[in-house]
């Protein structure tokens, strides 16, 4: 079937979550959680494997210790695992030019987006911290800034910007004049006014869209419109991806019917571009693998078993919930992990915009 057949096809009532966790390689989980206590995250669980379990459910011989942290109160989505590996098998994507085929990127909300911009630069100046970083851009995504502007009748708009790492990707926005409840919830006492993970970016090793069709007929994700081209002519994508003149990529987006937070992009480069997707492995550093959570697990099982994706048993996580693993042919590896939704659960079904004074 092809993709753009996906978006107006009935779904697989899996009860799927919105993107559950960025999990996050690395060898040294303290830095790790030091770091992203400052955008608001603590440790809600931890949990360990030996290598032998490692291997059962990941693939490969190395002991594990993991760390999960939720932002906030939101426990329903844009959650981050820390996976410490006693032996990673390498550094994974790192440090690299943008749009290198095989990135990650996580998207924040912050209420200062200018703030972030000049710790991250100050940090790249004192030579020893590999970060590259975009100048915030404004735009209006939603058809929300009418009318003329004046003092009185001012621009509704949302600012973006990226920080690009050899630790982790990240992508921030600010929105002016408008909030959208549930959706980037930012926590007063954050250190650095930062919010959940709202949604996720995948610079994928495809030929096209077609390959991650999967995710709407054995995930039951809903594709929010068929492929769409962006290029160097639209102000957004050129300023956050870097696009030099002629250059563009092909996006889809992909979101939950059960909750639009935790949404999924996905890009295809139109062009020459670095491809380190051999550096996704698993058990390598840096973001490799996200989960969802759904109350059905064995259907899922056996949906992504029916596209030829050969999961691994349903076996039991570090962090003892029962879980399988996968990796499509689009090198994107997911944890699909059995489970209720949380207690706290700020799911939310559609975009709902509230006008704010300033």
């Amino acid at each position: 079937m092809s993709s753009e057949a996906i978006h107006i096809q009935e779904l697989p009532e899996t009860g799927i979550s919105g993107l559950y966790e960025v999990m996050l390689g690395t060898a040294d989980a303290a830095y790790a959680k030091r770091y992203f206590s400052e955008f608001g995250f603590h440790e809600v669980a931890q949990g360990s494997f030996t290598a032998d379990e490692a291997k059962k459910l990941y693939g490969v011989d190395s002991a594990l210790r993991t760390y999960r942290l939720q932002n906030g109160a939101i426990d329903s989505h844009g959650l981050l695992r820390i996976l410490e590996w006693d032996k990673p098998l390498g550094d994974g994507v790192g440090y690299a030019p943008v749009e290198t085929i095989g990135s990650r990127i996580a998207v924040m909300r912050t209420h200062d987006i200018f703030r972030l911009q000049d710790i991250f630069q100050s940090a790249r100046d004192l030579g020893k911290e590999q970060w590259f970083i975009t100048e915030p851009i404004a735009d209006d995504l939603y058809g929300l800034d009418t009318g003329a502007k004046d003092f009185f009748n001012r621009p509704i708009l949302v600012r973006e910007n990226a920080v690009y790492g050899a630790f982790f990707n990240h992508i921030f926005f600010q929105r002016y004049g408008y909030v959208i409840p549930g959706y980037g919830t930012v926590a007063e006492e954050t250190p650095l006014k930062t919010s959940e993970f709202t949604h996720h970016d995948f610079i994928i090793d495809a030929e096209d869209m077609a390959q991650m069709s999967y995710l709407s007929t054995a995930l039951g994700l809903k594709a929010e419109d068929p492929p769409a081209l962006d290029g160097d002519w639209l102000k957004g994508p050129r300023r956050v991806f870097q696009m030099e003149p002629g250059f563009s990529h092909w996006y889809q987006g992909f979101v939950s019917p059960n909750n639009i937070c935790g949404k999924m992009k996905f890009f295809i480069p139109n062009g020459v571009r670095t491809n380190r997707s051999d550096k996704q492995r698993i058990v390598e550093k840096g973001i490799t693998l996200h989960s969802f959570y759904t109350p059905k697990l064995e259907m899922v099982h056996e949906l992504v078993t029916a596209h030829g994706f050969a999961p691994t048993q349903i076996l039991n996580n570090e962090l003892n919930e029962p879980s399988f693993v996968f990796t499509d042919t689009a090198g994107v590896s997911w944890q699909i992990i059995g489970r209720t939704a949380p207690t706290n659960n700020t799911s939310i079904t559609e975009l709902v915009f509230e006008k704010t004074p300033g």
